[in-house]
């Protein structure tokens, strides 16, 4: 058999997923992953939110914001045993702040066409949020923390659904 024949270029590449398969799996690797560890590190501890104003959703006129978007951080928040560090800010300042790392997490009247997805994680639109008004709002993560992202879509979808 030659080494061009289709039988034995599966059975080349498929030896090499073995292979490759088997070296994972030895790592440690659990998809979705965290590089910065952002659910490991506020899990128990500490939940650094950005909160832009918006009317029906999130009201920033006390020192502790109120509206449908924070009372859901605040469970998010209570599902993970973490306590919740408030910022008010635009939308701008609050964004560099996630990109800087100084935030976790960031709500506002983010909708699913939101133009910062290259500067942040999105999560899925949730129409069901009170106060949305028919828009799907979307809530911002760092980018690339997709296991904090999964923990936190799964906490939306058991609260307003998808």
């Amino acid at each position: 058999m030659n080494a061009s024949t289709p039988a034995l270029r599966r059975a080349i590449a498929s030896g090499a997923a073995l292979l490759l398969a088997i070296g994972l799996s030895g790592c440690g690797l659990t998809i979705p992953a965290d590089p910065d560890g952002t659910l490991e590190s506020v899990t128990g501890s500490e939940l650094r939110v950005g909160v832009s104003a918006d009317p029906g959703l999130a009201d920033t006129d006390r020192e502790t914001p109120t509206g449908s978007l924070p009372d859901l951080a605040s469970g998010f928040a209570d599902s993970i045993d973490a306590s919740i560090d408030w910022t008010q800010g635009s939308e701008e300042t609050l964004v560099g702040m996630l990109e800087r790392g100084d935030l976790d997490l960031v709500i506002g009247g983010f909708t699913a066409d939101t133009p910062w997805v290259d500067k942040a994680g999105v999560t899925r639109g949730y129409p069901g949020i009170d106060g949305a008004d028919g828009r799907e709002i979307v809530m911002l993560v760092p980018l690339g923390e997709n296991e904090f992202l999964s923990e936190l879509e799964r906490y939306l979808d058991e609260e307003v659904g998808s």
